[in-house]
Formats: structure tokens, C-alpha cells, sequence
């Protein structure tokens, strides 16, 4: 009999119709004669205003901030039982410290270590779905802890992993992996197949369909994941897995952006074996997450400008941080914009088609483009540019690669 873990979003969840609704794509599969497990999120919103009520009284205390925002998916777990009992399924909510779902880490960004699989089994034997709440688990010492926003993909996939689930369907408001935000080009495509190491680079660099720890996760525990629309079931979506060949023949599979980049110039850094351990493992011990980074050394070698990017929100912590080092690190000033975006192109192609990167720059300079900062991999090319055109810039790359005609 196989067993698949269904994952319900904040907006498949959203209301009690919404849950409703959810609960007969459960049923469905269910009927089928899978077994099933279902990772929800908190109803959209909850988490949110949870917050909001923690910030008016203090946000000092993680493990208790933990502990508060858990139960966003404690109320939407419970409600998702109830709505499947009446539909005649047999159903019961598990907490993360009920199955347990162990964690490491610090609070508000624990990570999962495992999940203990033995009572969803147990209740596989009398048909029965177990309904686990996504984004929380325990820690060493019995506290309450949460993985961090979009969380409950990453309980998904590790729950698909314990229970070895042939599949992990993540339900979401979009029916899949396109070629381009579909907010902001009109002729995109759907893709049927995206590999793991081509959904990695897209959730990086911005596509907001998966969490990158989500990914990360099913490529370590080889998960097949299916997104999938909560509003249209019947449409299979994407399969993600091991390398898809047939996207191969093409150079570029997608263009991905991000809207929230703050770039940081470090001037007339002092050039010397470990400057920048110190400075990024500094920012790495706050927890800020450092992306494109680019080092100019002049010519005598003594000093160095230093230049990488942050999410914007994390810029004015991170200018804290690194004016604090100038005692131990010597430098003339530091500069930063915050008017900036990070756009992409994506694709396992890249690998075996030469002039991929001309052709970027080629276009986006015909669109009058300017590029701050690139940063490149095996099947990826990213490019700093002014916020104000990113949405040009998307558009002309998904025309110029024609991904229309994928």
C-alpha cells in the first residue's frame, strides 16, 4: 500500500471552508488506498498576528516566542482532523513533541534531527491519517521550537523520509514550477519536471514556491516532491527529483529575482589571511545569511574593496556588525544601497552551452540594464541591478532565452 505525506500551506488552510476543501483532496487520495500523512502550516495570518501580540509585550525570550507562534499549527492540525472524521476518515492530530519531532539549533531556527515515526505507523495499521503540525519540534532540554518561516515544507519532506513515503505532494496556491513569476510575465510555462539542483537555485535566488532547506532536505533524502495546487487538485503540477535529462537540451530552464537585496562595500579593506573569515563568520554567528560577494585587490595588494549582498532587512544589523570589527580589522569606510534586486537565470543546460552569460548581458544592456554585482555557478547566472527594473529585466531574459517555448 503506498504512503504519501500531503503538505497544506496558509493558504490552502486559510478558513474552515478552506480546511474543508483541503480535507477532500485527503480523501481522495485516501480512497485511492494510500496511506496518509498531512504537514499543515498555521491558517494565513495566525502566525502573523501572534507575532504582532508578542512584539507588544517583549520578544526578548525565543524559547518563548517558540512556544507562542507553534500553536498557529496546533489549531489548523486539530481543525484538519476534525474535518476529516467528518468524512467518515479516521484521523487524529500529532503536536511536534507528541511524535516527537526532535530538533537542534537555536530557537525561531531550529533544525529538524529527526522524526520519530513509529505512532504514525502504528496508525497506518487502522487506517488512520495522521495530521502532523508543520515549522515546530523539541529540543534536547523539552522545549517547544520552531524551523523558521515556510518550516512546514521541511517537517513535510523529513516526515516523507521517516515514514518512506513514495512521494511528498506540497499543496500551495500555484499548480506548479514556471519559467518566470506569473505575476509579471504573461507567457510562462508550466514546467512537468524541475530537478533537485534546478529547484535549489530557483528557491535561492528567489522563486517562492519552496523553501531552499526544503530542497535541500529532499535531495539529502532522495524525497520526490510534487507541488501542486490546493485549487486545482486534479492538475498533477511539477515533479521535482534526481536530474531531469530532458530539460538539458535546454541552456535556461527559468528566471527567478528577488526584490529584497542590500548590497555592502567594504573600502580599502586591510589585505591580509583571515580579514574576511572574521567579518563574514561575525555575520554568520548573528545569523544573517551573506549572498553575492566580490573582492577587488589593487594592484599593490595592501588593501581591498570588499563588496556582498544581505537581505535588505538584515542591512542595518548587519552595518552594526561590521562598524563594531573596525578595532580589530582595519578599513576606511563602508557604503550600501538598498534600492537593489537580484535577478537570475536558471538551467542544468548551461553546462554544455557556451555563451550563455554573453547573452544575458548582451540583453540586458539592450534594455539600458545596469549590472552592480554577477555571481555565477554551473547552472546559474545572477546579476545585481536597480530594483526599479527588475520587472523589465525578467521579462526581456524569459523572451530572449524563449522560455515561452519550452
Amino acid at each position: 500500500m503506498p504512503i504519501l505525506v500531503l503538505k497544506f500551506g496558509g493558504t490552502s488552510v486559510g478558513s474552515v471552508d478552506l480546511i474543508k476543501s483541503a480535507a477532500k483532496i485527503i480523501k481522495n487520495e485516501y480512497d485511492a488506498g494510500a496511506n496518509i500523512a498531512v504537514a499543515v502550516s498555521a491558517m494565513s495570518g495566525t502566525t502573523n498576528s501572534l507575532i504582532k501580540n508578542i512584539d507588544l509585550i517583549s520578544s526578548k525570550d525565543d524559547a518563548e516566542y517558540d512556544s507562542i507562534v507553534a500553536s498557529g499549527e496546533q489549531v489548523a492540525a486539530g481543525l484538519m482532523a476534525l474535518a476529516l472524521q467528518e468524512l467518515n476518515i479516521p484521523a487524529r492530530s500529532w503536536l511536534g513533541w507528541q511524535l516527537p519531532i526532535y530538533t537542534s539549533g537555536t530557537h525561531r531556527y531550529a533544525t529538524i534531527s529527526k522524526i520519530e515515526s513509529k505512532n504514525i505507523l502504528e496508525g497506518f495499521k487502522k487506517k488512520e491519517v495522521a495530521v502532523v503540525a508543520g515549522f515546530q519540534g523539541i529540543s534536547l532540554d523539552g522545549r517547544i521550537t520552531t524551523i523558521g518561516r515556510g518550516g512546514t515544507d521541511n517537517t513535510a519532506v523529513f516526515l516523507a523520509s521517516a515514514i518512506n513515503a513514495e512521494r511528498c505532494d506540497i499543496y500551495t496556491d500555484v499548480d506548479g514550477v514556471y519559467t518566470a513569476d506569473p505575476r509579471i510575465v504573461d507567457n510562462v510555462k508550466r514546467l512537468d519536471k524541475v530537478s533537485y539542483e534546478e529547484m535549489i537555485e530557483m528557491a535561492s535566488q528567489g522563486a517562492k514556491v519552496l523553501q531552499t532547506t526544503s530542497v535541500e532536505s529532499a535531495i539529502n533524502h532522495n524525497v520526490k516532491l510534487q507541488v501542486r495546487s490546493t485549487f486545482d487538485p486534479d492538475n498533477k503540477g511539477t515533479l521535482i527529483s534526481e536530474d531531469i535529462q530532458s530539460n538539458e537540451q535546454h541552456a535556461v530552464t527559468g528566471v527567478a529575482y528577488s526584490k529584497d537585496e542590500a548590497k555592502i562595500t567594504i573600502i580599502n579593506l586591510l589585505d591580509k589571511p583571515g580579514i574576511a573569515a572574521t567579518i563574514f563568520k561575525s555575520l554568520s554567528a548573528k545569523d544573517i545569511n551573506v549572498d553575492m560577494i566580490v573582492q577587488n585587490n589593487f594592484i599593490d595588494r595592501k588593501v581591498t574593496n570588499l563588496t556582498f549582498t544581505v537581505p535588505v532587512i538584515e542591512l542595518k544589523k548587519s552595518l552594526d556588525i561590521i562598524d563594531d570589527l573596525k578595532n580589530s580589522i582595519s578599513f576606511e569606510s563602508i557604503i550600501s544601497e538598498d534600492n537593489l534586486s537580484k535577478v537570475s537565470i536558471i538551467g542544468a543546460g548551461m553546462r554544455n552551452q557556451p555563451g550563455i552569460a554573453a547573452k544575458m548581458f548582451e540583453c540586458l544592456s539592450q534594455n539600458n540594464i545596469n549590472i552592480e554585482v554577477i555571481s555565477t555557478s554551473e547552472i546559474k547566472i545572477s546579476v545585481l541591478i536597480d530594483r526599479a527594473k527588475t520587472e523589465k529585466a525578467v521579462k526581456a531574459l524569459h523572451h530572449i532565452f524563449e522560455l515561452d517555448k519550452l
